[in-house]
């Protein structure tokens, strides 16, 4: 098919062989940019993973003096109860596993049991201690 017939060749003509690679350079840094941006969202989405997977170690006053641990994000799939008697025995204080509607399950001991609770995770290699996050003040 000739493109002079239609009127369109003569555009085209002009362009000379340095035209046509600046517009495939155009083409290819569009097409780099939109790789770097997937690649980028894919990073977000991973470090949102890995916020998902951290362990929150938190105190809370109740009233008083008087305050309690809490452990949320755990693995659902670890024995929660073999893990609670074991920090009981350990620690010398009382603790519950309780049910949340947000969080999932939560151990609780009594008092503040932050660094005791966060070195028995770490050292039984039942949370890495990148991703063990202790809240609060002490």
């Amino acid at each position: 098919m000739d493109l002079d017939n239609l009127g369109v060749g003569s555009a085209f003509h002009g362009l000379g062989p340095d035209l046509l690679n600046q517009l495939e350079d155009e083409e290819n840094e569009k097409k780099e940019k939109k790789k770097s941006k997937a690649k980028k969202k894919q990073e977000e989405e991973a470090a949102d993973e890995s916020k998902h997977d951290m362990v929150h170690i938190r105190v809370q006053q109740r009233n008083g003096r008087k305050c309690i641990t809490t452990v949320q994000g755990l693995n659902a799939e670890l024995d929660l109860k073999k893990i609670l008697k074991a920090i009981k025995k350990a620690e010398c204080c009382n603790g519950t596993v309780v049910e949340d509607d947000n969080m999932g399950h939560v151990l609780q001991f009594q008092g503040d049991q932050r660094a005791a609770v966060g070195k028995f995770l770490s050292e039984n290699e039942i949370v890495l201690a990148a991703n063990l996050k202790t809240h609060g003040a002490g």
